[in-house]
């Protein structure tokens, strides 16, 4: 009864806007200054927001000022807790109330395109595909596709190049992320173009990895992973294999979009002879530092400390996107322009932002045909972890008792990035919503063999640009190109930190 209530009297005082009464002057104008701000905010985003603004929102507009843009961030902050109780409270009744059950868009395209798998994607563009699976230590089944050379204009060109690079997606994401965008486009094709051999990872729990040994994937055991497991198994399986393959000279190139970063940064500082494995990496729109972020991530992170409670709001194994949750957050705290409610409601637009002039729409049916491609809820909370606790990149924190158990120590240990020494370029963003250019900055300082620290020269260029933009083939693909050519060559003379011994190694 609470919302109905609240709602009948907020109509009530935005009616009263109109009325001559002299009766509480000041509520009097305050109601005038209310509805002047729905009325003009209406006006710009048009009608197909009136029903968003009555559910008593303060919304947000480019024309507020500094102050009012942070208490109204505030407010949408105090209305989660609120949902968040009430959800609890209702068994999620609430949220199904509020947010919409299902996707408004619904794409039915001819296109089969839509419908293919990351192979099949390369092969429609005339590109070689294989298919490899990968068996992890712990027992995960991995594919991992490959282009092994380009476009083949005689049967001379099938060979294999020397030059290896390996592709990682970031959370949510697959292969297929890196080819969506198509031949000049995408990256894997410029890659495979410029003479590379490109191996695609798949994470753990995600479209193409969803096989274990031993256990179900439906079960708790199986998702029971964060971001640390895949850079403590699935990377080194991925990369010891590319080498079993190829030859233990190989020098194998890392590019990394996100969560790929994330785990790069996890493996070379707990593992650290594959800085002597690896040639470079690089890192488009790296995490690790989590102190200033936009995305509507950040108002899980006070809920952190309580694992138990985020695996029931968001689900126990599979992070479910549409999730009621999740479907509120798309719905009240997705703060993007939307020009269409796919993009809002998509739940990886939603957690990392949105750049309209940038995104090709044309590629919007292939995308929601292949993205989200899954994750772990635990992985999920893990980032929530990073953003409660501003400034510390640290494995997965399991409350004191469970840190005890599992580190030996009531806090969980930090990655220790001060001791990476392979030579590593960063590439940021002034508007990416999860990895702020004072994050960055932060890694930049950590990281003592840089071969570049890399700003797009774009101030709209998000998160998800890095994968789909228009001109990102020219913003940074070019500049990307150039350093994997000139390979580890730092920008600046700087001492290298190394570990005292390699019998520390996370396993």
């Amino acid at each position: 009864m609470k919302l109905p209530v609240l709602l009948l009297f907020t109509f009530a005082l935005a009616q009263c806007g109109h009325c001559q009464t002299t009766w509480f002057p000041n509520m009097l104008g305050m109601v005038r200054n209310k509805t002047m701000e729905l009325k003009n905010y209406v006006q710009d985003k048009g009608q197909h927001i009136i029903d968003k603004v009555t559910s008593y929102f303060k919304p947000s507009s480019a024309v507020h000022s500094r102050s009012l843009e942070i208490t109204t961030q505030e407010q949408v902050k105090e209305r989660f807790e609120l949902y968040v109780n009430e959800a609890d409270l209702s068994d999620s009744e609430l949220f199904d109330a509020i947010a919409p059950p299902e996707l408004k868009y619904n794409c039915t395209p001819d296109d089969p395109a839509v419908h293919m798998s990351t192979p099949q994607l390369i092969g429609l563009h005339g590109y070689p595909a294989q298919s490899h699976i990968v068996v992890t230590d712990d027992g995960y089944l991995l594919t991992v596709h490959r282009i092994p050379h380009g476009r083949p204009a005689n049967a001379s060109n099938a060979q294999s190049p020397h030059k290896t690079v390996l592709l990682h997606h970031g959370l949510l994401g697959s292969s297929a992320d890196w080819v969506i965008a198509g031949p000049g486009k995408a990256l894997a094709y410029i890659l495979s173009d410029a003479g590379y051999d490109v191996w695609l990872a798949n994470v753990r729990g995600n479209t193409y990895s969803r096989a274990h040994v031993t256990l179900n994937s439906n079960s708790r055991a199986f998702w029971n992973f964060t971001f640390h497991e895949v850079s403590q198994h699935d990377l080194p399986a991925v990369i010891d294999y590319i080498l079993a393959a190829k030859g233990l000279d190989t020098k194998l190139n890392y590019v990394g979009h996100s969560m790929g970063t994330t785990v790069l940064f996890a493996l070379l500082s707990t593992k650290p002879h594959y800085n002597r494995i690896l040639r470079a990496g690089y890192a488009l729109a790296p995490v690790a530092y989590m102190t200033d972020v936009v995305s509507p991530i950040r108002l899980l992170a006070r809920f952190a400390d309580d694992i138990g409670y985020l695996l029931n709001l968001l689900g126990q194994n599979e992070f479910l996107p549409q999730n009621a949750v999740m479907r509120w957050l798309s719905k009240h705290a997705c703060e993007i322009n939307r020009y269409e409610e796919a993009i809002c409601e998509n739940t990886l637009f939603m957690l990392c932002g949105h750049d309209e002039k940038q995104f090709n729409k044309t590629l919007m049916p292939l995308i929601l045909g292949h993205v989200p491609a899954g994750a772990s809820t635990r992985t999920l909370i893990h980032y929530a972890q990073e953003i409660r606790n501003k400034g510390q990149f640290q494995m997965f924190d399991y409350g004191h008792d469970g840190n005890m158990i599992k580190y030996g120590r009531p806090v969980p240990p930090q990655y220790p990035l001060q001791t990476i020494t392979l030579p590593i370029a960063l590439f940021g963003a002034q508007n990416d919503w999860l990895a702020s250019t004072a994050d960055v900055a932060e890694l930049h300082r950590q990281l003592p063999n840089l071969i570049e620290n890399y700003v797009v020269p774009l101030k709209e260029f998000n998160h998800i640009d890095f994968l789909w933009a228009i001109d990102a083939p020219k913003l940074v693909y070019k500049k990307l190109l150039e350093l994997l050519e000139k390979g580890g060559t730092r920008y600046a003379d700087v001492e290298i930190i190394t570990s005292d011994s390699e019998e520390n190694e996370v396993e």
